[in-house]
């Protein structure tokens, strides 16, 4: 249903938001949308505004100024009925201590007024087995995935999901981001926090890149790496032959060429797909042999290096 965002696709309007605790702006003058079917994500450091910005969203949390509107919905001005149709996952969550997976499940269906398969919902995130356990007796990766299956009681339209794979390890971030993407296909609108960078390339249709509680970028990943002044990096190791970086320096795109500690020599290109049938010329003419070359494109860290000055972990 059109609501009065003005477009179908749109379901998340965000406009001019702020925040301020006392003389700190957590958020300042945020502007976003997020349109039907989207993986959208809000990448930056710890402290960067991506989980107030969140749960001014939601409806947790009262901007000082500006508004948000979910499907058509002022999140400030109807605030529960926006709750019926979305799914939250917080980065902190604390359940019943004493009630079985199956048992919170039923009891959060309740809350919505409706009934919910809770075994199948348990399967969609592969915890029908442990529906008779505890939260407390899940591991990192199952608590994730079980905080998940309670935001979709509602089968909701949006689900956010705050830094959810903060503190897994690598196989369970990846099982998380294969059913995020699962979700995404039934036709959810996913909206997620991160400061991995991997993890907003991996899965994330466009990444709106935060810092100090402002948007300093937003765009496709692609589009993002593509725009730095130089998006790759060529990495070769000479096997035999006789060489010199100013020769290289002088292919086409190639902005700089350098030797490095560990014997590979590495070009800096504004455009791989001329550099690199050059640089394979330039070695037969030179009678240079490679063993082995490397095309390494930018990632979303260099982005935010070059936008910001300093890395995500800063």
């Amino acid at each position: 249903m059109k609501g009065s965002l003005g477009r179908d696709d749109v379901v998340i309007q965000v406009e001019g938001l702020c925040k301020r605790y006392d003389d700190l702006k957590a958020v300042d003058d945020v502007s976003f949308e997020v349109t039907h079917g989207e993986v959208f994500g809000i990448l930056g450091p710890n402290g960067a505004g991506k989980t107030t910005t969140m749960e001014c969203i939601e409806g947790i949390v009262t901007p000082t100024s500006g508004r948000t509107l979910v499907l058509g919905m002022d999140t400030q001005r109807r605030p529960k009925e926006v709750k019926q149709r979305i799914g939250v996952q917080l980065q902190a969550s604390a359940y019943f201590d004493y009630l079985t997976l199956k048992e919170i499940l039923d009891l959060f269906a309740r809350f919505y007024g409706r009934s919910v398969d809770a075994m199948e919902l348990l399967s969609r995130v592969a915890l029908e087995e442990r529906a008779s356990t505890t939260v407390a007796k899940l591991s990192g990766g199952q608590r994730q995935r079980f905080t998940i299956a309670a935001a979709l009681v509602n089968d909701p339209e949006v689900v956010f999901l705050d830094e959810p794979t903060t503190g897994l390890d690598p196989q369970a971030r990846r099982n998380l981001w294969e059913f995020v993407q699962v979700m995404n296909a039934q036709g959810r609108t996913i909206v997620l926090t991160t400061h991995y960078m991997e993890e907003a390339e991996f899965l994330c249709d466009r990444v709106a890149i935060m810092d100090g509680g402002k948007i300093v970028a937003l765009d496709t990943p692609g589009n993002l790496t593509r725009a730095l002044p130089v998006p790759y990096e060529i990495m070769i190791v000479v096997a035999s032959g006789e060489y010199d970086t100013d020769a290289l320096e002088r292919l086409a795109a190639v902005k700089s060429a350098s030797a490095a500690a560990d014997g590979s020599v590495r070009l800096l290109s504004t455009n791989a797909s001329l550099s690199v049938p050059e640089l394979m010329d330039w070695a037969t003419a030179s009678g240079v042999i490679l063993s082995h070359l490397e095309v390494i494109p930018a990632s979303l860290e260099d982005v935010f290096l070059h936008i910001t000055g300093h890395t995500l972990n800063d």
